[in-house]
């Protein structure tokens, strides 16, 4: 006799479950790239805990889209760049696809430029040399290992960068009641504008939309069988919301490692180096040591996401999906980290290379939101997935939020 019907069934959806997280954290380490890092200490550092809430909403507004990324992956077996090419007129397909191969190389600029700033804090490696050793490595990554291979070892990497601010924050004291306030109430100190649109305008990029509708399809089985779709959407929407949620909890312990360091000693930082020699009098050489290598953890990861993206997105051009043994592919992850490292080298600083990629993923990043709600509204190309109004009312206003913080960014920087 069973004492519990059914059980069997829920421990086995568990497991599948289990099998199916995977694309969700991928897109993750777009959320914890050094930019966001350089954004959230600014945060906590000159404001303390009082812009979190700025954590909480753009991770609300990246789940929604980021799910419908995934969802048109899931509905239609195909990435976004591939549903561009086939149901958009040729002329304006190139420029959404060109574009976003433009945002990816923009991407793919500050990640790596990231990774070098922590070699160059581990090491003192001069920042053009290091530049080209992270190159090597993400390039050999990406051609000498499977797709399943490189989602263990991202994962690993976001585990090990979460772990690095556990350790970081078991050592600070924080103030956890203004803490909690701060995730939910929002405020605008005097001043705090900039920073703000720096994170909220930020935190959904281009090649993280078309690399999730890619990668979902890693975890499709049989889209003729109405069941499994059903059953894949339901698994993606708790893979995404899982997978956001870490990144949630990673950004805000960055606010909060930086609000209780220094912004308790009124000290603003601006500056990912000078963030890491600071903690060194505060905390230790350990704390110092911990926070370059999360860094460069979460360079290295994001570096291979956006190399993927690009490889994704140039494929797509050809109607064809990510794969690395196809020359299209491969040339696509060349023509993205190729570019990003050469630009390095023509930079004057690397503050200057970072305001320069996010200006073109400001202005791109509208194109990639309207396109993705224009295709996924479309019966035409999802059938009876197809967006809801009330789906598409969301979504709509959420790509104007988002659009409306990226053209606030550009503009502050003229």
């Amino acid at each position: 006799m069973k004492l519990f019907p059914g059980s069997h069934e829920r421990n086995s959806n568990a497991l599948r479950f289990l099998r199916y997280l995977g694309p969700g954290l991928l897109v993750t380490v777009g959320f914890i790239d050094p930019g966001n890092w350089a954004s959230n200490i600014a945060a906590g550092s000159e404001y303390g805990y009082t812009l979190l809430w700025m954590v909480t909403l753009s991770t609300v507004m990246l789940i929604l889209l980021q799910h419908n990324a995934a969802h048109l992956g899931i509905a239609t077996g195909k990435c976004l760049s591939e549903a561009a090419t086939e149901y958009m007129h040729p002329w304006i397909k190139n420029i959404v696809l060109i574009s976003a191969v433009g945002a990816a190389i923009s991407t793919a600029l500050a990640e790596i430029l990231g990774a070098a700033i922590a070699l160059n804090m581990l090491f003192h490696l001069p920042l053009k040399l290091g530049s080209v050793l992270v190159l090597a490595v993400i390039l050999l990554l990406q051609f000498t290992n499977s797709y399943k291979k490189i989602e263990k070892i991202i994962i690993g990497f976001v585990s090990l960068i979460g772990l690095s601010f556990l350790f970081e924050i078991a050592i600070v004291q924080n103030n956890w009641p203004a803490a909690a306030a701060g995730w939910v109430t929002p405020s605008f100190p005097a001043g705090s504008m900039p920073v703000i649109m720096s994170v909220l305008g930020a935190v959904v990029m281009p090649h993280n939309l078309f690399l999730h509708s890619e990668i979902i399809q890693s975890r499709q089985w049989n889209l003729e069988n109405e069941q499994v779709i059903k059953q894949q959407l339901k698994f993606e929407f708790a893979d995404t919301l899982f997978s956001m949620i870490i990144g949630w909890a990673i950004n805000s312990a960055m606010i909060l490692m930086a609000a209780a360091t220094f912004f308790a000693h009124d000290t603003v930082v601006t500056d990912l180096s000078q963030a890491q020699s600071m903690l060194k009098p505060l905390l230790g050489d350990a704390a110092g040591v911990i926070f370059a290598l999360a860094l460069l953890l979460a360079g290295l990861s994001s570096s291979i996401t956006a190399g993927m993206a690009g490889g994704s997105i140039f494929a797509g051009i050809f109607g064809e999906p990510y794969d690395i043994k196809d020359s299209h592919t491969k040339w696509g992850v060349l023509l993205t980290m190729l570019p990003a490292t050469a630009i390095i080298f023509l930079i004057s600083s690397p503050f200057d290379g970072l305001i320069y990629s996010q200006m073109l993923l400001s202005v791109q990043l509208p194109i990639t939101i309207f396109t993705l709600i224009y295709l996924t509204s479309s019966r035409k190309v999802m059938g009876k997935y197809a967006n809801t109004p009330l789906n598409k009312t969301v979504l709509l206003l959420v790509g104007a939020i988002v659009t409306g913080l990226n053209v606030a960014l550009l503009a502050s920087y003229f």
